[in-house]
């Protein structure tokens, strides 16, 4: 019998940061891979009184605007030359890994792969699009969608890197001949492409065009969305959000990056959304990264620091020495791919609560930087959960019993060491006894005789 959950309940000033501006520019790619100047004729980074101004008012969502359906998307205006359909895309990368990433060993997804290795679970990525032809990636990638000037190539078409790495992390083979894998190693990967080539993101069509593509994630089976990006708020964006959730679609995004000089922790967005999960990124020791944005939006964290992935052409690999909060979301984005797997029947609601009950939480049970703590893929898919509320602080559900193997040399030792006691007592008490019958060479005492009594008085 399947458990049942009632929704998690979001923190209640939720619904108030979905109204903040992010800081910075008007959308910002997460990763050092678009850490770049801005060129020439670009629009100029807001000022801080810029980023003081009033918010973007969103409207409230009705049920037609969550429920309707997508619409048309309008015709995108090609901002780069498109490839031909046999063209490679994309850096060629480095070598392979020689050793398991560190966040494989940390988060251990193969423990939970006699369960779920997410077959059967479509991950949507949108992002800078999929190249499809790594060999960890090879069979994983259906046809996606581009919303950003190259639609011939069905989202399948990666010239920054950014978007194959996130998705090799989600669902990278586990049998190639490098020690690299995803975390849902059979699960299938939608790639949506919305960011361009040269990862300039201040167009202010953006959030539009990730909003058609959250959409159209909707209508085309996607199981799980992945947002690794930062755009600033826009309604459209946060309806089509509303939409995807409303037809059971669990979606993840990144918590956002900062700089440290112009470190600001507003709200990201689409993570700051009501119903989205949102990562922060932590190192390997499992503190939290100091250039990933904290808030009270934050719900989990993952690896979000020296990290690696399948690059777009050849069997090259990328490696991300800065990380960032997409790469984290990813990892997450996995861990629920596997979850969906194994319960298909969940809502985004209870895949949250899960996430979240079963992390591995900060002493003080939640926090601003890394949330509920960091995933734990086991026990987020075995561990049983009753009712859920918001747990108080370090306060962890109980994992399910498991048998103990060395129970029963214990019970043994136990009563050897028993057994040595009363034996070791026994000697303190019989050695007078021993030393007494040495002395006499073991002869019988002699009892005393009677007095003698003269029969005559």
């Amino acid at each position: 019998m399947r458990e049942s959950f009632p929704p998690a309940r979001l923190p209640s000033n939720r619904d108030a940061r979905t109204r903040a501006v992010l800081c910075g520019a008007t959308a910002v790619l997460l990763g050092p891979l678009w850490a770049a100047p801005t060129p020439a004729g670009a629009a100029p980074a807001l000022t801080p009184q810029a980023r003081a101004a009033p918010a973007l008012a969103a409207p409230a969502l009705t049920p037609q605007a969550l429920a309707g359906p997508a619409p048309a998307p309008q015709a995108l205006a090609p901002r780069a030359l498109a490839a031909p359909a046999s063209a490679a895309c994309g850096p060629a990368g480095g070598p392979a890994p020689t050793e398991r990433p560190w966040a494989l060993d940390r988060l251990k997804p193969e423990s939970v792969w006699p369960i779920s290795r997410g077959a059967g679970v479509t991950v949507a990525v949108i992002d800078s699009g999929v190249s499809a032809g790594h060999p960890a990636l090879r069979g994983r990638v259906r046809e996606g969608r581009d919303f950003s000037g190259l639609p011939q190539r069905q989202g399948r078409c990666d010239q920054a890197g950014h978007g194959t790495v996130v998705a090799g992390i989600i669902a990278g083979r586990d049998d190639t001949d490098a020690p690299f894998s995803g975390i849902a190693p059979e699960a299938a990967i939608l790639p949506l492409r919305v960011l361009p080539d040269t990862g300039e993101t201040r167009d202010p069509a953006l959030p539009g065009q990730i909003a058609q593509a959250v959409r159209w994630a909707a209508d085309h089976d996607a199981d799980v969305i992945n947002l690794s990006l930062v755009t600033e708020p826009a309604p459209e964006l946060e309806q089509a959000i509303g939409y995807a959730l409303s037809r059971k679609i669990v979606v993840v995004a990144a918590a956002g990056n900062s700089k440290e000089q112009q470190r600001q922790d507003l709200p990201a967005y689409p993570a700051s959304y009501p119903g989205v999960i949102a990562v922060a990124g932590v190192d390997e020791q499992g503190a939290h990264v100091g250039t990933s944005i904290s808030g009270e939006y934050v719900d989990v964290a993952a690896p979000g620091l020296n990290l690696i992935g399948p690059a777009p052409r050849g069997d090259g690999y990328l490696p991300e020495p800065d990380g960032g909060t997409s790469f984290a979301a990813a990892y997450v984005s996995g861990v629920v791919a596997l979850l969906r797997a194994a319960q298909p029947d969940l809502t985004p609601d209870q895949v949250t609560a899960r996430l979240t009950g079963t992390a591995d939480s900060p002493p003080e049970g939640k926090n601003t930087e890394i949330g509920y703590g960091v995933v734990d893929p086991y026990r987020a898919v075995t561990t049983l959960l009753g009712v859920r509320a918001d747990p108080p602080p370090g306060a962890m559900p109980a994992l399910p019993a498991r048998e103990d193997p060395s129970a029963w040399q214990r019970t043994v030792a136990l009563w050897v060491a028993l057994a040595g006691l009363l034996l070791a007592a026994l000697l303190l008490v019989s050695r007078p006894i021993l030393a007494h019958g040495r002395r006499r060479g073991w002869r019988p005492g002699r009892r005393p005789a009677a007095p003698v009594t003269d029969p005559t008085g």
